[in-house]
């Protein structure tokens, strides 16, 4: 199964590799070194990756800035509550900056701040159970992954990638129905930033249109509250009319979105990312 490498950088977290054909700077560390950005820039052109992602915190943006980099989107207090994470983008080749079908996903924005209002349709149906998955869940968390994502920029079709994240920093929760898992979906939660990114929901197709990203999304928040996490954010696929307006009732706010950005689903697309404090 193909996937990107996790490896510390200079002090740093990135991801790289060429599934998403990227450089991702997961988390800048304590003390980055003052040329970080152009480090990644070297690095990117060594492998012939076609665009750096990176999320740094507001003082070192100038420095990124300065590099070469463009700001791509925002999450206001993602670092403890108190200092916002910029999320950049450097394209190393112009193909990849070029955003294909730009305006259709402007509707689709549109159409999502207009909903966000709009109250979903009924209660969590009786007939469901939610609450928190068990390692002893993954190989049918894995197959209902592989349904419904043919590629995803995580390994989250390897139940043993499942397995390990469950026991280290994330928290999966799932939707029954009849003893079957139908719906999940995850809390990657950062102890050292007091932050979370609610992703990986998943709906088998049967059972779309029951609002059950919405129920999950909000069991999510109520547990993170509990564990007194400060930042709630996610990375949605721009063209997902479904999360983004589901993220957008519950809340959250726009910060931006990151161009050509994600290999999921099949291709490589933009992003939508949103934001919401939990205290």
């Amino acid at each position: 199964m193909m996937r990107d490498n996790i490896e510390e950088f200079k002090g740093s977290t990135i991801q790289h590799g060429d599934y998403n054909d990227r450089i991702y700077l997961m988390d800048a560390g304590d003390d980055p070194p003052l040329y970080l950005g152009k480090d990644l820039i070297h690095m990117a052109k060594r492998k012939g990756y076609s665009k750096i992602f990176a999320k740094v915190p507001d003082h070192l943006s100038d420095q990124f800035i300065g590099s070469g980099f463009v700001e791509e989107a925002k999450v206001p207090g993602y670092y403890n509550g108190e200092e916002d994470a910029i999320f950049m983008g450097y394209y190393d080749k112009k193909e990849r900056a070029l955003e294909v079908g730009g305006d259709e996903l402007d509707e689709i924005l549109k159409l999502t701040i207009e909903k966000a209002n709009e109250s979903p349709d009924g209660s969590f149906d009786e007939r469901f159970e939610l609450g928190l998955c068990e390692n002893g869940d993954v190989t049918e968390m894995a197959e209902i992954y592989s349904e419904v994502f043919p590629s995803y920029p995580f390994p989250i079709r390897d139940p043993k990638y499942l397995l390990e994240t469950m026991k280290s920093h994330v928290e999966y929760f799932g939707v029954i129905h009849d003893g079957n898992l139908i719906a999940l979906s995850s809390a990657e939660i950062n102890w050292k930033r007091s932050n979370v990114e609610m992703t990986d929901f998943a709906t088998l197709p049967q059972w779309r249109g029951n609002g059950l990203g919405y129920h999950l999304l909000r069991e999510m928040e109520k547990e993170m509250r509990r564990r007194s996490l400060k930042t709630a954010y996610t990375i949605a696929r721009a063209r997902s009319v479904g999360m983004n307006v589901t993220f957008a009732r519950c809340g959250y706010g726009f910060g931006g979105r990151l161009k050509n950005n994600t290999n999921i689903s099949g291709n490589i697309e933009s992003m939508n990312v949103w934001y919401k404090g939990l205290q």
